[in-house]
């Protein structure tokens, strides 16, 4: 990874990671990749701006930003507000998506995801009417059935509003959990707590609770496109082994490292869904970084 020569991809662009807090972690990792080699003074981030949804490095050397934007769903929901939003009952408008999209326009290289908020429940609740006019009603859709129409809801959007000689289009594939330790092999382990080695030596298939039906339905939307293409960053396998990589209890809750007492409570605080930095989303980052160091120099360089 030669981040001066990433940044001098970057120069006078726009990189944006746009879904929930699995990509804001890969976010993370790629400002600490890129902002090593940038002398102090010389590089500035802001966090919660664009009316809190988004936050922004900037390589002043370079006129050039790494930017989050919080999307969970990339759809309209009411877990959109960045800094507040635990709610129990998670909704979306699945057909809802300029509000959104439209900080996305211009933006040089787009890294979508979505995945980990559609795991909390079976089905998904979508909203009848829409959030604009106070609508509350809901149906619930199977969670495959949801997460395809969302993607086709995103597709055409991408589709339709993307110019592809100015943006690259990145769509992550689904980050995965270790909460289940039966699931490779440890009877007496506490979700990912004190696993210090990656799953090796695997007799049988790997099960650690995977949704790989949403898994097909990103591979069933993605070649859809027709004047975009998006280039599908495949990582759930090869993730699927790091069991060892997670924050665990060496992590937050609400904005403060845990106390020794939860620390020591693993069951009900290991954090086994985000990663470690440095880390597992350097690996991802360095899939992003081979796609965008090999593409060719804009023909004015």
């Amino acid at each position: 990874f030669d981040a001066r020569l990433l940044l001098e991809r970057l120069r006078n662009k726009r990189l944006m990671f746009v879904g929930d807090s699995l990509n804001r972690n890969q976010w993370e990792s790629m400002v600490c990749l890129v902002q090593s080699v940038i002398p102090k003074g010389q590089k500035t981030l802001t966090k919660f701006v664009n009316g809190g949804s988004s936050n922004v490095f900037y390589a002043h050397a370079y006129n050039a930003t790494v930017e989050f934007y919080w999307a969970p769903f990339l759809v309209e929901s009411n877990s959109d507000n960045p800094k507040v939003h635990s709610v129990p009952d998670r909704v979306i408008q699945w057909h809802a998506i300029a509000k959104h999209a439209r900080n996305w326009v211009g933006v040089d290289y787009l890294v979508f995801n979505t995945y980990i908020w559609w795991l909390n429940t079976l089905d998904m609740k979508v909203l009848k009417g829409s959030f604009d006019q106070g609508s509350t009603e809901y149906v619930e859709v199977d969670r495959p059935v949801a997460y395809k129409e969302v993607l086709k809801t995103w597709a055409k959007w991408v589709d339709r509003n993307i110019d592809p000689n100015k943006t690259t289009v990145f769509f992550m594939g689904m980050s995965p959990n270790h909460i289940t330790p039966e699931a490779w092999g440890n009877q007496g382990g506490i979700k990912c707590a004190m696993e210090t080695l990656p799953i090796t030596n695997r007799s049988t298939s790997l099960d650690v609770g995977t949704d790989w039906r949403l898994y097909a339905g990103a591979q069933e939307v993605l070649p859809t496109l027709r004047r975009v293409p998006v280039h599908f960053v495949d990582i759930t396998a090869l993730s699927e082994l790091r069991k060892d990589a997670h924050t665990s209890v060496h992590t937050l809750r609400q904005g403060k490292l845990l106390t020794p007492e939860q620390q020591a409570d693993p069951k009900t605080y290991a954090d086994c869904i985000h990663w470690c930095l440095p880390g597992l989303p350097d690996t991802w980052n360095q899939f992003l970084y081979a796609r965008i160091a090999s593409s060719p120099w804009p023909a004015q360089q």
